[in-house]
């Protein structure tokens, strides 16, 4: 077997080892919960079961066989959510934050089980799929786990808020988000943050979804947020005075930071992780799907990679706005 340590005269040099290879992951056991649907308000049913490696995230309606694969081009409806589905098969609803779970447990194959058309919304955040992931379990799998290197631009833009989307090259998986809400709760936000999945966990999970007092009974007489309440949601007073959740917030951008919770489940939907950069400004659902129809459109942008523990690797665009912030 050769040595790590190269050997010069009487001294011994180290050789640079090889990051480790990185492998596909599932759950070590089936683990179910149940909750209500957001925008359905029905209660529902879940269970995350594991898969066989290469089998990617899968929902599957119980007592029925088919099933639609977590896949942005499944993705039939971004208003408010992310919902995937195939004609005339069932319907999936609210999976955003679901997915973004998976992604910080680092979960590349599962079956996700439903009696129903929407994932449970729970808290309004992904911590509490992260830990029932937590309490099945992981295991590596025999197979190595890739991802997707952005290897140019892309850039998608609406209307004339000024909403737009960027994907650029970059190591690891950082993003840059900016929110900008007339009401002096919001407001204006601005978050930048390395994204791999312990950060994500720490910083992101926790983060609950928000509504407006105001557009709660237009919502509700569309079908939607049918099932939201204090306990799922924070909810800005339609005075503007404030939240009417008794609790606060969790973090004090709570809502940016939300943001970027939708927008890592939304591209997970890629079907592997993103390595790059992230620069997003009020944008959502639509955008976060348009973003990754206009990247796998261009087959030069893009390519398959092995990944390894150093794909996690700090983002420079991180570093660099760090330095920015401390003036620099």
């Amino acid at each position: 077997m050769a040595s790590p340590f190269g050997v010069l005269g009487n001294v011994f040099v180290s050789r640079p080892s090889k990051p480790r290879p990185l492998a596909q992951r599932t759950l070590k056991s089936a683990i179910s919960c149940t909750g209500t649907g957001l925008h359905s308000g029905r209660k529902v049913a879940m269970t995350l079961r594991p898969a066989a490696p290469n089998h990617g995230i899968v929902f599957h309606r119980r007592g029925s066989d088919t099933a639609v694969k977590a896949d942005f081009r499944n993705v039939t409806d971004t208003r408010l959510c992310s919902l995937l589905g195939t004609a005339p098969g069932p319907r999936f609803g609210t999976v955003e934050h679901l997915m973004a779970a998976f992604y910080g447990a680092r979960i590349d194959n599962a079956i996700v089980e439903l009696d129903g058309d929407e994932v449970p919304v729970m808290d309004g955040s992904a911590a509490p799929f992260m830990f029932l992931i937590d309490c099945a379990g992981t295991i590596e799998q025999a197979a190595a786990r890739r991802a997707i290197e952005v290897l140019k631009p892309i850039r998608v833009t609406e209307g004339q808020d000024g909403a737009a989307l960027e994907l650029r090259p970059g190591a690891g998986f950082a993003a840059t988000f900016d929110i900008d809400f007339p009401t002096p709760t919001i407001g204006r936000q601005s978050l930048t943050i390395d994204l791999n999945p312990d950060a994500f966990r720490q910083d992101i999970a926790r983060a609950r979804t928000f509504g407006f007092e105001q557009e709660v009974a237009a919502l509700r007489a569309a079908g939607l947020a049918r099932g939201g309440s204090l306990d799922n949601a924070v909810v800005i007073a339609a005075d503007g005075s404030g939240l009417l959740n008794p609790e606060g917030l969790r973090f004090d951008d709570e809502f940016v930071r939300h943001k970027v919770l939708d927008l890592v489940g939304d591209l997970y939907l890629a079907g592997a992780p993103i390595l790059g950069a992230v620069s997003a400004r009020r944008t959502g659902h639509r955008h976060n799907n348009a973003a990754l129809h206009a990247l796998f459109a261009d087959k030069a942008a893009w390519r398959w990679v092995d990944m390894t523990e150093a794909s996690y690797a700090p983002s420079p665009v991180l570093a660099t706005a760090k330095r920015a912030e401390a003036g620099e």
